[in-house]
């Protein structure tokens, strides 16, 4: 299984050199992974936490890709209704091409209400709107040729580097049912492990019903303070199959992002 945490793209611990450093730290305590959040517009009612200040996750990705050089980095999820098709695939083509690979993925549908409001976007589409969006982005980087057909127009998609995996965040069904049919995992979030093992098990069932391989598990969650107690829950979720852990406890500085390391350094 492979672990990582979130890197506060938000908040006041968003800047670029606290980013930086926090991912500096988690590359050279042997994490696989870091991964960063979406949000475009915050209200300022809800606020709290953030102040609404979000770091963009596709620019903060590409300044990821730029300042580390052997971690993996991902998105955990980008909401896909929020942005055009095809300048998305692009911006996903464009990172793991210069990350040589280290790229992963996370999409949702998104459910802010506000966020929708402020776009212009009907919030009742957003399903119909992520799955049309993963058809393009499948399209584009399965083209022949990079030869690829949009909206009657044919294009060259270039770079074409290799595929992101993808993994599609969302507890209900219609999230489950969007992993097996476009993503290469599913990403639930906050679980027990036994209320976990009753969602996998519906996924399997998912899976075989639809003839596609069972999607791996990208667990989102927290573990204890102590060391011993995260190693036996980390141990816990190996056990259902999860194959990436992400670790999403919030820190202050830079001795309370240390204090996570502990608990998910191999």
């Amino acid at each position: 299984m492979k672990v990582g945490v979130t890197l506060r793209n938000m908040g006041p611990e968003s800047s670029k050199e606290s980013l930086l450093e926090c991912a500096t730290m988690a590359e050279e305590a042997g994490l696989d992974h870091v991964w960063v959040v979406d949000h475009i517009a915050i209200p300022p009612d809800d606020a709290e936490g953030s102040e609404g200040r979000y770091l963009d996750p596709l620019a903060a990705s590409m300044f990821l890709a730029a300042t580390t050089s052997k971690i993996e980095f991902g998105i955990s999820v980008l909401v896909l209704p929020y942005r055009p098709p095809l300048p998305t695939a692009k911006w996903v083509a464009t990172i793991q091409e210069l990350s040589e690979g280290r790229f992963h993925l996370g999409v949702g549908a998104g459910w802010m209400k506000e966020e929708f409001r402020a776009l212009g976007i009907e919030r009742e589409k957003r399903g119909e709107i992520t799955n049309d969006t993963l058809e393009v982005m499948l399209k584009c980087f399965n083209a022949p040729d990079d030869c690829v057909e949009i909206n009657g127009q044919k294009i060259l998609f270039r770079p074409r580097p290799p595929r992101p995996p993808i993994y599609v965040g969302g507890m209900g069904l219609a999230a489950k049912r969007r992993a097996v049919r476009y993503g290469d995992g599913w990403m639930p979030i906050r679980l027990e492990p036994d209320e976990l093992e009753k969602e996998v098990q519906s996924l399997v069932g998912l899976a075989e019903e639809a003839n596609r391989p069972v999607p791996k598990i990208v667990f989102m969650g927290s573990l204890p303070s102590d060391r011993a107690e995260s190693c036996e829950r980390l141990q816990a979720f190996e056990e259902l199959g999860v194959s990436h852990f992400i670790e999403v406890s919030r820190y202050t500085d830079r001795k309370s992002f240390e204090q996570r390391l502990v608990r998910v350094r191999p």
